[in-house]
């Protein structure tokens, strides 16, 4: 029951917000566009159609609305990198190497430093 009042206020609030920013573009085009560009007015529903297609074109909410979320899943792999040695560091990045099909060798640190 938790869950599904969980899912209901986040669409509640997906709503809201998207009436907030909606109203706000609405309001900020038809006090400056018509004016400067001699464009026409427009309303609430092609001010959220234009925020779609921003959306779409440029992708620009997604980054920002996933942290603000709650979704911190870069911070567990940040966590994890710092807790490594760096033995366990370098085992990691050659593993990952060969996974993505890298099949050059690099030199370890203390060699690259030894010859500067």
């Amino acid at each position: 029951m938790n869950k599904k009042i969980h899912i209901f206020a986040h669409i509640v609030w997906g709503t809201i917000t998207m009436a907030i920013f909606s109203v706000a573009t609405m309001l900020l085009w038809n006090a400056l566009l018509p004016e400067i560009f001699g464009v026409a007015s427009v309303n609430f529903w092609q001010a959220l159609g234009l925020l779609v297609l921003c959306r779409m074109l440029f992708g620009g909410f997604g980054r920002a609305w996933k942290f603000a979320g709650g979704s911190h899943h870069w911070n567990h792999v940040h966590e994890k990198w710092h807790r490594m040695s760096d033995e366990e560091r370098r085992e990691f990045i050659k593993k990952r190497h060969l996974r993505h099909g890298y099949r050059h060798d690099f030199p370890d640190r203390e060699e690259f430093e030894k010859k500067d």
